[in-house]
């Protein structure tokens, strides 16, 4: 499903060049959960953006249906995050101006993939069927992080990154939502990658993998 080989990233800074990986490499297996942890600023998001398209590796590979994502020109790595990705960000990014409804169907419609039986199972687990005409602004934490989850499953795509997506949360809200993200992705048969600082969440998932001095283990 996902495999990185010899992935190099070093950041630039005013103290001078900070590496934040060499040489690292990892395989997610079809229907697979693992979670990613590590100290605050080791390089877990940078992985994930660079897993996602999002950001260009030093070196190295990202293979994603057979595709070496880092070889693959912007409008390329666009196509293949709308067909075959779903991300969860740690600031959410949903959009402003859309309804709670436009949010969760925005993906979806995009990869001309809006499967409306799957479309409203999601809205009754997630329980956001009162909230469909509200905009993001006008939600609690808790509900924005479950319109997230829902608009990255809504177009059923085979890879699932998500970036702290409890974060914000206090543990009991974060539990349910994890469960709820956990129920769901299981459903479908998706791979999860799950960046998060909680080993209690982590622990929920099939593995876990530490990232540290650039290293996984």
């Amino acid at each position: 499903m996902l495999s990185a080989m010899d992935l190099a990233k070093t950041h630039r800074t005013p103290q001078g060049p900070l590496s934040l990986f060499q040489d690292l490499s990892l395989n997610l297996n079809h229907g697979e959960s693992v979670a990613l942890m590590g100290e605050s600023g080791c390089g877990k998001s940078t992985l994930l953006h660079i897993l996602a398209g999002l950001e260009q590796a030093d070196q190295g590979r990202v293979m994603i249906n057979e595709q070496d994502i880092c070889r693959l020109n912007d409008s390329q790595r666009a196509h293949l995050r709308r067909h075959h990705l779903g991300v969860i960000f740690q600031q959410l990014n949903l959009i402003p101006s859309l309804s709670i409804y436009d949010n969760l169907v925005f993906q979806a419609r995009l990869a001309d993939r809006l499967d409306k039986p799957w479309l409203e199972h999601l809205i009754t687990k997630l329980d956001l069927q009162l909230l469909l005409k509200r905009y993001p602004a006008q939600l609690s934490g808790g509900q924005q992080q479950r319109v997230a989850i829902g608009r990255a499953l809504a177009a059923k795509a085979p890879l699932l990154l998500a970036d702290e997506p409890t974060g914000s949360l206090d543990e009991a809200n974060a539990e349910q939502v994890m469960s709820l993200m956990l129920s769901l992705v299981k459903e479908t048969g998706t791979s999860l990658l799950m960046v998060t600082h909680s080993s209690h969440l982590a622990s929920q998932l099939d593995r876990c993998l530490t990232l540290s001095q650039g290293r996984l283990s």
